[in-house]
């Protein structure tokens, strides 16, 4: 139980939705590792916060990460951002990742959040997925 399979969960989660055509066909190329400094993009998606903790298991090596992807936009209304949206679930929700250590045990969808971001500024929707993983 450690928190030292999380740089390597990160760069296959990242890869992952890099890599993705249904997601590039969306954001293009606009898929970041944290928001993009200066103005953002018209619409991007970007990894977020990470929850870690060890998960109560005999083999003592599991850990559970809960994982938030944001897709935001300046973009009237949702449906582009939903589209996105829709995309990495896709693309994450059951994924077959791999990891430079460890193993990925499960990847699934947990919950979302859509809201307006504070003045009208745009639109974000943040989506939080719960991982296991187990060092091996």
């Amino acid at each position: 139980m450690s928190y030292a399979m999380s740089a390597a969960l990160q760069s296959a989660v990242y890869a992952a939705l890099r890599e993705d055509g249904a997601l590039a066909a969306l954001v293009g190329d606009r898929v970041f590792d944290a928001a993009p400094p200066g103005e953002p993009p018209e619409l991007y998606v970007a990894l977020g916060a990470e929850e870690a903790r060890a998960r109560g298991d005999s083999s003592g090596g599991v850990t559970e990460h809960r994982l938030a992807i944001g897709v935001s936009g300046t973009v009237a209304g949702f449906a582009a951002l939903k589209a996105a949206a829709g995309a990495v679930s896709d693309r994450l929700d059951g994924g077959d990742l791999a990891l430079s250590r460890g193993r990925l045990v499960s990847m699934r969808f947990e919950r979302a959040r859509a809201r307006r971001i504070s003045g009208n500024r745009g639109r974000r929707i943040d989506l939080w997925f719960r991982a296991v993983v187990e060092d091996s």
